[in-house]
């Protein structure tokens, strides 16, 4: 559409989260099937001696590799009954993920439609009969592409890292149309939950609307994609400022593990406010996508009517 408003949109995002904060919690399990994770440990050292709070030596190090390796070989079924229990977690933790994404999309469908009031149960009760689609949708995304990675990365190991130069083209074509095809599924995601849509139904109308409306959706896809990247990096700059003492302790690691200590207990202390915040802007987000599809689906006629939130 010729006459798309992106200002009411990123302000109208913001004045829904703000007046409905349920949607911050929808927004915080949204961030579940965001695949966030990390982590990193070192250690090492010459032949010492002393004791107390000194890292592994190297003849330590081997004893222990040697003795992990003798621990997996005679209780694999407990590594078994941990990579199971990973597999249900990660389930589980997507899972919320979808539902969290459902929940925002119906969210700001409702307060569109005049909704004054949003409770959790009533928004968890009308997102289940779409979450299998939008699982299934998601599920299929991903597996479309690991079928596209997976032969690339073999390819390039099995011809010895030439084979990565050769799709080096490819991959330059690959990053965009993955771009394209986010777009496409925000859109797809809101097509199901809003007019009932099939999964495949879904993604089509998906197409047709990022289709239809290009610079539209490459002008918000800018604003929400460097926007978030500059939030998010605010956001986790507390988790950076963390790594400080061990950057100021490096040269005493080899004699104690002190920083790696106080920096891991400041990430700990500092986990919670992260996910809060990241919620809050995973719910931004998903609600101007949202916003976005409504707007660009309305009858031209039509001009956006809402009762002013609170701010």
């Amino acid at each position: 559409m010729n006459n798309f408003n992106f200002g009411e949109v990123l302000t109208r995002a913001w004045q829904n989260i703000w007046k409905h904060k349920v949607l911050w919690i929808f927004g915080i399990l949204a961030s579940c099937a965001r695949g966030n994770s990390g982590g990193g440990s070192g250690g090492g050292g010459n032949s010492g001696t002393g004791g107390g709070d000194v890292p592994f030596s190297g003849d330590q190090f081997e004893q222990g590799i040697t003795q992990v390796g003798r621990y997996i070989e005679q209780n694999l079924w407990i590594i078994f009954a941990i990579v199971m229990v990973i597999i249900l977690l990660s389930f589980i933790s997507y899972a919320l993920g979808m539902m969290g994404r459902i929940g925002l999309i119906k969210g700001t469908y409702k307060i569109e439609n005049g909704a004054q009031k949003l409770a959790f149960g009533e928004i968890w009760a009308e997102s289940t009969p779409y979450f299998w689609r939008i699982f299934g949708l998601n599920f299929l995304i991903g597996l479309a592409f690991l079928a596209i990675l997976i032969p690339l990365v073999l390819f390039g190991f099995i011809t010895a890292g030439v084979g990565f130069l050769c799709i080096i083209p490819l991959v330059c074509i690959l990053i965009p149309a993955s771009w394209v095809l986010a777009v496409v599924v925000e859109q797809a995601q809101s097509a199901i939950v809003i007019k009932d849509l099939g999964m495949l139904d879904g993604l089509k109308h998906g197409w047709e609307i990022v289709r239809s409306n290009a610079v539209p959706m490459i002008i918000m896809t800018l604003i929400l994609g460097i926007g978030s990247v500059i939030i998010g990096i605010l956001i986790a700059l507390p988790l950076i400022l963390a790594l400080i003492p061990i950057i100021i302790g490096m040269e005493t690691l080899r004699e104690s593990l002190t920083p790696i200590y106080i920096s891991l207990a400041c990430c700990a202390v500092y986990m919670p406010v992260l996910i809060f915040f990241n919620g809050i802007l995973t719910a931004y987000i998903q609600s101007a996508w949202t916003l976005t599809y409504l707007r660009l689906t309305k009858p031209k006629e039509e001009t956006p009517v809402f009762v002013e939130a609170n701010a």
